[in-house]
């Protein structure tokens, strides 16, 4: 893995995950379509490969669901064992699980600022929460 490759972040749902992908050089981010289907289907594995190996991405982050009092509830071990599944699918990748908490919220206020209201900012919600994990992922330096 190059320590500056794309980077590939996701907003895992059970039944609608979104991404966000920065460049190489880390110096833009950007919402990705929306994956529509099972949580837990080996398809949507097969999808984030794909995007992993069209963006050369060396990283791709999942967003972890935690409490507000940053215990684990069940969506988290859902998500746990998801990430496990793609690591070893990835096997050129770093994994990472992000805090994802309030992540849909700033996302839903970025999306209003940008003009989006009603279908057209619920059709963006999931992409922009995965770009606000990717974002502050890289604002806190990176951590794996």
């Amino acid at each position: 893995m190059s320590p500056k490759a794309a980077v590939i972040a996701v907003d895992h749902g059970s039944k609608k995950t979104g991404f966000a992908s920065t460049d190489a050089l880390r110096t833009a981010q950007w919402p990705l379509d929306c994956w529509h289907g099972p949580g837990d289907s080996e398809e949507l594995i097969d999808h984030i490969y794909e995007l992993a190996e069209e963006r050369s991405a060396g990283t791709v982050l999942v967003g972890l669901p935690l409490n507000m009092d940053s215990t684990e509830g069940g969506r988290a071990k859902e998500v746990r064992g998801f990430i496990e599944r793609l690591q070893a699918r990835l096997v050129d990748a770093a994994v990472i699980p992000w805090d994802e908490r309030l992540t849909t919220r700033e996302a839903e206020d970025l999306l209003h600022q940008a003009g989006f209201h009603g279908e057209d900012m619920k059709a963006r919600r999931d992409s922009w929460s995965a770009l606000v994990l990717l974002r502050d992922w890289l604002e806190s330096g990176e951590p794996s």
